[in-house]
């Protein structure tokens, strides 16, 4: 068993990678939809605690894969070990295509929208040019600039990704705690609070017609498909915690540190998570919540607790946050398609490092699919994309510890998954669930991160072919 003693690594820096991954947009904007999906204070609540338990589940699962496989390239390693090349090469397919570099498009879209705020210049309405129906905005621009910034700090060696990851890290937790604490002691307005706890339980869809915004009561089993869609906001902003795992050749002690950053970094950004809702429902209406200009429920709050000037701050604070995670994105990503590389299913030179030790090549083939992605594509069509596709490649990867556990009954576990098979299991059925309710309720933002999946066995083949004529 690989155990890299030496890594640049420690746990703090583990936990940063997990915190300030997971940490970059969503949890500032994304409840707004939530809210129209859902129309309650109740719901909108149970939405992000449902997220924060199944989490917390799939990253004290993750703990007994990653203390087996103590290496670079993750969730790929898991699947290829438990079930078969192919499905490991489909995951890392995905991920280059879609999971991860759609996660980097959209978390660079986000970092516009804000700094669109500080400087409305830059905002997705100002189109620099357009062909036929395709244009391109200065918002895009300033995200593909921040995607290429920090790919080049990134082939610059882990020591500079590592310093920018934690200090941004822990500046953007001071600031969300700052945010919380004021928020709630300064912000939050007794009516406000009352208005959005009483009924809190009935749902309602909301939407904004002409200027007025419609509501349609949610009845009966309808919550159960109305959950899952608004459920994808929360998810997405809750993903990203396994990116520590696919630099598990860069940590020290990876048996041990991964599986405690990863229980240590998901309940942190959880709690966080839950207790920032509860203080939107205490400083705004729902209504508010719901119809936030261009969806920044965070800058709607912070203008009701400070007013403009404090707004500026959270713009910066929210700008610093997108920054850093995917700073955290960047960092993570490129080791996948490296180890894919030296397993001879990627482009060959992704696997070679450069002079700092990093893999340049697959860092610089990612920012430019996700550049292409931010070009493209809107962040709400990304958020679907990248949810689907994550929920059932996450499933499979859980099950993959009931496999291994069959055909490996004797390898060294470290660590167990907590709760097994029960806890595991229910992760299972509740991904698939969602994945399932998400294909039928959103299906034309769904079927093509299922396109892109199946599109990957004809190309694995094709790899496998040439890898054949080569030899």
């Amino acid at each position: 068993m690989e155990n890299n003693s030496k890594g640049s690594l420690g746990l703090l820096d583990a936990t940063m990678v997990v915190v300030g991954s997971m940490i970059g947009s969503g949890i500032f904007i994304v409840s707004a939809e939530m809210t129209r999906y859902l129309g309650s204070s109740g719901y909108l609540l149970l939405a992000w605690g449902l997220t924060g338990v199944l989490t917390l589940i799939a990253a004290l699962s993750y703990g007994e894969l990653s203390a087996m496989f103590p290496k670079a390239g993750g969730q790929y390693v898991y699947l290829r070990e438990a079930y078969n090349p192919l499905v490991g090469f489909l995951y890392g397919w995905s991920f280059f295509a879609v999971i991860q570099t759609g996660t980097i498009a959209a978390v660079g879209v986000a970092f516009s929208k804000f700094a669109a705020y500080l400087f409305p210049i830059l905002s997705e309405k100002n189109i620099l040019f357009e062909i036929g129906s395709f244009g391109v905005s200065a918002a895009q621009l300033v995200g593909v600039a921040t995607i290429l910034l920090l790919t080049f700090v990134n082939t610059k060696g882990v020591e500079n990704a590592k310093l920018v990851q934690t200090t941004v890290t822990i500046a953007k937790l001071a600031s969300l705690f700052g945010l919380l604490f004021l928020g709630f002691f300064l912000g939050a307005k007794a009516g406000v609070w009352e208005n959005n706890l009483t009924n809190m339980w009935t749902a309602q869809s909301m939407e904004m017609k002409n200027g007025t915004l419609e509501t349609h009561l949610i009845t009966g089993w309808a919550i159960v498909p109305a959950m899952a869609v608004a459920m994808v906001g929360s998810i997405f902003s809750a993903d990203a915690w396994n990116n520590v795992t696919f630099i598990a050749g860069e940590i020290r002690n990876p048996q041990k540190n991964i599986g405690l950053s990863l229980l240590f970094g998901t309940l942190t950004v959880s709690v966080i998570y839950l207790l920032m809702n509860v203080m939107y429902i205490s400083v705004l209406p729902l209504q508010e919540i719901a119809t936030a200009e261009s969806d920044r429920v965070a800058i709607a709050a912070s203008q009701g607790i400070w007013g403009q000037t404090g707004v500026y701050a959270i713009a910066v604070m929210i700008m610093i946050s997108t920054f850093g995670c995917n700073n955290g994105l960047i960092l993570a990503g490129a080791r996948v398609y490296r180890t894919m590389a030296l397993d001879g299913l990627f482009f060959k030179k992704a696997g070679e490092v450069n002079e700092n030790q990093v893999p340049e090549f697959a860092l610089w083939i990612q920012c430019a699919w996700a550049c292409v992605l931010c070009l493209s594509g809107k962040y709400g069509a990304l958020l679907d994309y990248v949810v689907f596709v994550v929920l059932l490649f996450y499933a499979l990867t859980i099950g993959g510890i009931f496999i291994l556990r069959k055909k490996r009954p004797d390898a060294e576990r470290p660590y167990k998954a907590w709760g097994y098979p029960i806890i595991p299991m229910l992760y299972i059925i509740a991904a698939l669930g969602l994945s399932v309710l998400l294909f039928i309720y959103k299906f034309d933002n769904t079927w093509p991160g299922l396109g892109i999946i199946l599109v990957g066995i004809p190309i694995y083949y094709a790899v496998i072919q040439h890898k054949k004529g080569d030899n």
